[in-house]
């Protein structure tokens, strides 16, 4: 019984969250202001590079 209504549960809700988490990180990721944010990230690494 437990396995059947975790199945269900699985089935319906847990991919209800799946689909609203997925749609949140695309958002987030496309929000206004996140490409200054996301290009210092990647450069970051070579703020301190001493050979140039």
């Amino acid at each position: 019984m437990t396995y059947d209504a975790l199945r269900h549960f699985a089935d319906s809700w847990g991919l209800v969250l799946m689909t609203v988490s997925f749609l949140t990180f695309v958002g987030w990721a496309f929000r206004p202001g996140s490409k200054d944010l996301s290009s210092d990230a990647a450069n970051s690494i070579f703020k301190e590079d001493d050979n140039g």
